[in-house]
């Protein structure tokens, strides 16, 4: 399922809605996220140096788009229920500056994360969320570490 078709079934339409404005802040424009998440959002877990809340994850967005050209997310597949939902996606790009170590390598990227979402009038209040960075890392060419 692209960001672009229809909503999924399980969760509100406003809900959806709030997902898609959620991953297309990722691709460029942190301020999106004052549109679909609440202040004290919880982001778990942080990243090294990420700042609590929605402020706090505005410069990661800043970095990540820094690091990436190209970015875009798919959203493959929403289950859900009132006031949650749980997302299987894809992130891709292209790696053109330092990232987690790596110096750029311009290669092309694709990161499949999985994301778990809590709702509370229209917003997200919780995100618990893992990414394949070890698949990263590999299409990177940094993986297995050479010694």
């Amino acid at each position: 399922m692209s960001n672009e078709q229809r909503t999924p079934s399980g969760i509100s339409a406003a809900d959806f809605q709030t997902l898609r404005t959620f991953y297309n802040a990722f691709e460029g424009s942190p301020n999106l996220l004052d549109e679909c998440v609440v202040p004290d959002w919880q982001d778990i877990p942080l990243a090294p140096g990420q700042a609590a809340g929605r402020e706090g994850f505005k410069p990661m967005i800043a970095a990540f788009s820094a690091a990436f050209a190209d970015i875009k997310i798919e959203i493959v597949d929403v289950i859900g229920g009132p006031d949650k939902a749980a997302v299987r996606a894809v992130i891709t790009g292209r790696h053109v500056a330092d990232w987690f170590g790596v110096a750029a390598t311009g290669r092309e990227f694709s990161l499949p994360i999985h994301e778990f979402h809590a709702f509370e009038q229209g917003r997200i209040t919780h995100t618990w969320h893992m990414e394949d960075w070890m698949g990263w890392f590999a299409q990177m060419g940094a993986w297995p570490v050479k010694n």
